[in-house]
Formats: C-alpha cells, sequence, structure tokens
C-alpha cells in the first residue's frame, strides 16, 4: 500500500504573519513552484527540504507533514 503525505504548509504560512509562498521558497532555498506543488500534495519533499521547511517555521518535521495512511508491514 502506497503512503501519502500531507501538510499543514499554508496553515503554517497563515499563522506566520501570513508568509507568502515566494517568502518561504526563498527561506526555504527552493521555487515558489516547489511550494506551490507541496501546498497541493502533488510533490513529497526530499527529508532534508522537509527539514528546511520545518525550521523555517520553527517546528518539528512532524508538525509540517504528517503520513495520512500507515505503511503496511
Amino acid at each position: 500500500m502506497k503512503s501519502e503525505l500531507s501538510n499543514r504548509i499554508r496553515r503554517l504560512r497563515f499563522d506566520h504573519d501570513e508568509m507568502t509562498q515566494h517568502v518561504l521558497a526563498e527561506r526555504a532555498s527552493v521555487s515558489r513552484q516547489t511550494i506551490i506543488a507541496l501546498e497541493a500534495n502533488r510533490y513529497v519533499p526530499s527529508l532534508v527540504l522537509a527539514y528546511r521547511i520545518a525550521r523555517v517555521f520553527g517546528v518539528s518535521v512532524e508538525e509540517v507533514f504528517q503520513l495520512e495512511k500507515p505503511v503496511e508491514q
């Protein structure tokens, strides 16, 4: 079964003084298009990018990204 990752990026941007996608992209060293794809759940970030985004917001990776379907063993 494939795992799906959801995220709270849009909510976190709003909670951080309505940070724009452009500002988040600059701080995470990615393109705005990457942020757009992440928010639309069309792109799964690398672990490094997930940590960079979490650090921008000052939260843990788990507070940004959630595993929707558990991996079956």
